[in-house]
């Protein structure tokens, strides 16, 4: 580095600090590529904590029902109310259902679970790590013979990436239920008419990339939670940033995954 700038005072050259931002976003993602690596190298290697994982898996899919539920129900219903009056204009009215299908199965059930995983379950991760991490629990883990890395990660990135495509299920189900709810006090459309439309509209394909993709979200917010948490510092400070950048950063990739796995099927359509 020029010591003429240190000596004078004066304010570091860009080009130094763009360096060293470089620098630290390239350690950066060694250590993101380590953390992933050390996961798949841990998750095969005995012993299994099944009783923390089942813990976890409790922690997020029963414990996010609720949230999951009245979110569904409502993206149901909103979704059925703005569609239908761009198909009154055609007068294609009746095609509703398939609409709906398509665009609950294929989009906004595994997108939905996601985001609302990613703000709950993603800020609950990385504050309840973080706070374990600047309280040096995870430290005295380690010295107690326990690897706290498969038994606070592992066990969490894998409750995550189960768990949320078996929601992204039950997402699926509750929001076409409070689709049909619209559709049949506005229609009359029958149970039996709502569901043959609906199974008409989507194929296996449909639904089998819905939880693919679902498994992929799943690991990125189990894994960004936990990334955040383990390696935060700080104090109470970092408990909360890294509370806040699981939950950015989980919904920013979520984004992207979806954006590249929409590109993926569409080509797996078109062969």
């Amino acid at each position: 580095m020029d010591t003429n700038h240190v000596k004078t005072g004066e304010a570091e050259p860009r080009k130094y600090v763009i360096s060293r931002r470089l620098d630290r976003l390239f350690m950066e993602m060694n250590d993101v590529f380590r953390f992933i690596v050390r996961f798949f190298r841990e998750v095969f290697v005995p012993p299994y904590e099944f009783k923390e994982i089942v813990k976890q898996c409790y922690e997020v899919g029963v414990q996010s029902l609720p949230l999951i539920s009245l979110t569904g129900f409502i993206t149901g219903i909103v979704f059925t109310n703005q569609s239908r009056p761009s198909l009154s204009e055609f007068g294609a009215v009746s095609w509703l259902p398939a609409l709906i299908a398509i665009a609950i199965v294929r989009a906004l059930a595994p997108l939905v679970t996601a985001l609302i995983a990613a703000g709950r379950v993603g800020s609950n991760m990385g504050a309840e790590l973080g706070s374990m991490k600047v309280t040096e629990q995870i430290d005295a883990m380690e010295v107690s013979a326990t690897n706290p890395y498969k038994f606070l990660v592992v066990s969490r990135v894998l409750a995550t990436t189960f768990m949320i495509p078996t929601l992204t299920l039950y997402t699926m189900f509750v929001a076409l239920m409070g689709a049909f709810i619209n559709v049949n006090t506005n229609e009359q459309t029958s149970f039996v008419s709502y569901i043959e439309q609906v199974f008409s509209a989507i194929t296996f394909l449909d639904v089998f990339a819905s939880v693919i993709k679902a498994f992929v979200f799943g690991f990125t917010i189990g894994m960004v939670g936990c990334y955040k948490g383990y390696n935060s510092s700080k104090g109470t400070e970092g408990v909360g940033k890294a509370a806040n950048a699981s939950v950015v950063t989980s919904m920013f990739l979520v984004f992207i995954e979806e954006l590249l796995s929409l590109q993926i099927v569409n080509a797996i359509r078109s062969m």
